[in-house]
């Protein structure tokens, strides 16, 4: 009696493990089926030079690199001008050559507005681009921090595509081209993702 009680518990057991391991099966199978992934991506938002009105000697450099400032934040100093931020910033770059004549034209300080921060995926048009949706979540890496990972929408589908990023297929040569995802996220909530920053994405369908 005893015996057939532990192949019982034996079978059972088994039994578990197998609709257990078949469950995950699936769910990995559904979760993967339902995904596009791309390790072509990047952290990126457009770059705003801060220059002076009128050509001037740089006198002083208030930031360094990687600071993050307020709106209306005194930068620098060209002459008897103060150049100053108009919105939240995040300092890219210095032209920290005090002494030296800067023209209008000269970026004294670069910076980047952390809200306009976006991993922007290259997604080939034959690889689930017509999928892609606004508002579909995300689950990134950046290479970075390894293997934690990030969430975030599709903010942005571009209508066009790269001229000059083109993929050939080797089976028939036809060219296949790539169109840029933006996908936000809280830059709040990740402060420590930086521009410039190389990502991997996961956009779940």
């Amino acid at each position: 009696m005893k015996k057939i009680t532990e192949n019982i518990w034996v079978t059972a057991s088994l039994l578990g493990v197998l609709v257990i391991g078949g469950t995950a099966g699936v769910t990995y199978w559904i979760i993967s089926s339902g995904r596009i992934y791309t390790d072509n991506a990047i952290v990126s938002a457009s770059v705003t030079t801060i220059s002076p009105s009128s050509s001037g000697i740089l006198q002083e450099i208030y930031v360094n690199v990687g600071d993050i400032v307020g709106p209306d934040t005194v930068v620098a100093r060209v002459g008897n001008e103060l150049l100053k931020t108009t919105t939240q910033s995040i300092v890219t770059q210095t032209d920290d050559v005090i002494g030296t004549t800067v023209s209008p034209q000269t970026a004294v300080v670069s910076v980047v507005n952390p809200n306009d921060l976006r991993v922007i995926a290259h997604i080939d048009e034959d690889k689930g681009l017509s999928s892609i949706k606004l508002g579909q979540q995300v689950v990134f890496t950046v290479d970075a921090f390894g293997s934690r990972t990030f969430q975030g929408v599709v903010d942005e589908v571009s209508p066009t595509a790269h001229q000059n990023d083109v993929v050939f297929n080797i089976s028939d040569k036809r060219q296949t081209n790539q169109f840029d995802i933006k996908i936000r996220f809280d830059v709040t909530a990740y402060p420590e993702i930086k521009n410039g920053m190389s990502a991997k994405v996961w956009i779940y369908q």
